[in-house]
This record gives structure tokens, sequence and C-alpha cells, in this order.
């Protein structure tokens, strides 16, 4: 049952994993929660029926991105993203600060006014301040919207870490002016300082001084080591307010997300599940399985027995294995139906065992499984 203001309920702990729900005015998420990526308005070959069959309860979209192409006007004609493609559950969007660095050599950043780009479509400039993103996200009518933040790549220069938290800061101050008070919508901070302690904590202490429905642990998954990212996380992640949501951005693989539920995070992204499936790597509980291997051609098996999705326990991996040297699109659009059908029977299982006690069994199982 959705309730009409943003909230969210934490119902239990095995040690630091957290079980709980977010409750959103399109529907409630269920936590640890895995969130599929839909950049442009869409989870890459997968129909919206079929997403929500999967169990999925929250999708990503991205600011940037739409504000470029279909562009909010076109988006305001449908009141939001959720008309029009027709997903009407919850959708959090990124603000465009991961662009920022993904983007670097067509943006600069000036701390007063914002990200200067030049569009990756056509080289048309404009300008992404912290003011502009939140505007978006209204536009776009997201449930969740992120402050706009500096993410650098990866680097062990603490003053470069530092000037990044001082542009954040600011930044999101000046987000959390434009957002007002909305009860029904959520602004998230984003934690910034990179692998050291003291800066991911002085981050997080300015970002609780202003004051967020939730916060995000930006800045990982940007070419650390997997032992890097969980090591930050299990000094850092607990001290991020235990009445909020806390969210691991872009992240990950089934061992990322075990490695961060064990350390206290409750929400994920990652375009892992549909990327993989257009390059024929499935994630099944047996591991990842690489569709081009020959070894497959004459194997009948399916990727999942049990499956009920679109019927996909009906297709070989020998005829997947087809599919893929032959280049056809329904390749792509089974295994990444597949992957993120997987994913969510994944969080699902994780839930059940935080709740029964047993995620430490299921973790030492799963860590290096994938």
């Amino acid at each position: 049952m959705s309730k009409e203001n943003f909230s969210f309920e934490l119902f239990s702990q095995n040690k630091k994993a957290r079980l709980g729900k977010i409750n959103t005015s399109r529907g409630s998420i269920d936590t640890p929660a895995f969130m599929p990526v839909g950049t442009l308005g869409t989870v890459k070959g997968i129909f919206v029926d079929d997403l929500i069959n999967t169990g999925t309860q929250i999708i990503l979209g991205n600011t940037y991105h739409l504000m470029i192409r279909p562009g909010v006007d076109v988006i305001e004609k449908f009141n939001g993203i959720h008309n029009f493609m027709n997903w009407k559950k919850p959708v959090l969007t990124d603000s465009g600060g991961f662009q920022i660095m993904s983007l670097s050599k067509l943006n600069k950043i000036d701390k007063e006014i914002g990200a200067i780009f030049s569009s990756h479509i056509d080289g048309k400039k404009f300008i992404l301040s912290p003011e502009k993103s939140i505007q978006v996200q209204k536009k776009i009518n997201s449930d969740i919207l992120m402050v706009l933040d500096v993410c650098p790549a990866l680097t062990d220069n603490k003053k470069k870490l530092s000037e990044a938290i001082k542009t954040s800061t600011l930044w999101a101050e000046r987000c959390k002016i434009e957002f007002g008070n909305n009860k029904k919508k959520a602004l998230f901070g984003i934690i910034q300082g990179g692998l050291y302690k003291d800066l991911r904590i002085e981050s997080l202490e300015k970002l609780s001084e202003i004051g967020f429905d939730g916060y995000a642990m930006g800045g990982l998954a940007v070419g650390e080591t997997q032992d890097q990212m969980f090591k930050i996380l299990e000094e850092t992640a607990d001290l991020m307010p235990k009445d909020k949501p806390r969210y691991l951005m872009g992240v990950g693989t089934p061992s990322d997300i075990l490695g961060a539920v064990k350390s206290g995070i409750d929400m994920f992204d990652c375009v892992m599940p549909t990327r993989s499936g257009r390059t024929g790597l499935a994630f099944t509980w047996e591991g990842k399985i690489n569709l081009k291997n020959s070894k497959f051609q004459f194997d009948k098996s399916p990727l999942d027995t049990d499956s009920k999705i679109k019927n996909l326990n009906l297709y070989s991996k020998s005829y997947l294995n087809h599919l893929i040297k032959t280049n056809e699109l329904l390749a792509s659009m089974i295994i990444s139906l597949h992957n993120v059908n997987f994913y969510q029977q994944f969080m699902s299982q994780i839930r059940k065992e935080i709740k029964s006690d047993t995620f430490e069994t299921f973790y030492n199982k799963y860590i290096n499984f994938f």
C-alpha cells in the first residue's frame, strides 16, 4: 500500500544489513532494492509490462540525457516521465553529476555557475546549474531527486577531493532551496570523499547539517577495486542517518551489492544487467555465463528452469548462442530481461535472508560467486 508522502521504514537489521521499505505516492519500494537504469526513459530492450513482472518497483532516469533528448518540453506535455514511458511506479533521477565526470572533456566546472557543457550530441552549449538540475527533475516529475554534485574520477589527491566536497556542499544547499518543501517527493544528498574515511565523514556531516530525505554514496564504482570500495563502505556507511535510505550509486555486480548490503546500504542502480545482456553475458544462480561460448551450441537447458517471465524458461542456451552469433536483436532482449529478473530474484532473496537472520550464510556463499 503506497502512502501519500515520502517516508522510510526500517523493519529489522541482521548486524549492519537492513530490511526496510520506502513509501512514495506512486508505490512502495522494498529495501534493499535494485533500480534498473532507464537513462533515456527506457530500460534498454525491455517492455514496461515485462519489467513490472520481474518485481521491479523503481527505475532510474538521467537528468542530463533526458533534458537533451527528448527535452523537458516534450516530457512536460505528458506531465512527466511516468506517462511518457507508461511506467506508473516510482522514478529516481540522477542529477547529471556523473556526466560532469564521464563527459569531463565536454564541460568545465564553475563553482558559482555550475557545469558548463557542450552537448555530446551536437556540441550546443548549455549550463547545468544546481537550480537547473532540480528544475529539470521537477519537470521530469521524479519521485526521488538527486542533488547536483561534483563526482571526481578516481584519485588519491586529497586537495582535489576536498575541493569537490566544498563545491558539492555549496551546490547541495542551492538544490535544497530550489527543491523547496514537497513532502510527496524526496531529495537525496550525495556524499563524496573518494577512498578517504575522514573526507567521507566531512562530506556526510556537512550534508546532514543541510538535511535531506536520503543520502547517497557517490564517487565509487569509478575504477577502484572491490576491496577498496568495501573498505570505505565498512568504515562509513553505518555513519549515515539510520532513519533515512542509504543509496550506493552505480553499483554493480551481485557480489558488489552483497558487500554493500553487509555494510548497511539500502539502494542500488547499475546498467550491468542490460549492458551485459547486449553482450551475451547472463547472471544465474550458477554464476555468470558467457553465451557466446561455443560450448553452448548444443545445450538444450534454459538459463532459468523455473522462470515464468515471458516464458524465458522455453529458450535454450543453444538457441541464445545462435541468436548472438547471428546478431539477432532478440538475443539481447531475452538475456537483458533474464538478467533484470535475476537481479530482482537476488534482491528478494537478500531481503528474506536478512529477515530470517541468515544473511551472513548467504553472503559467504555468494560473495565470490559472480
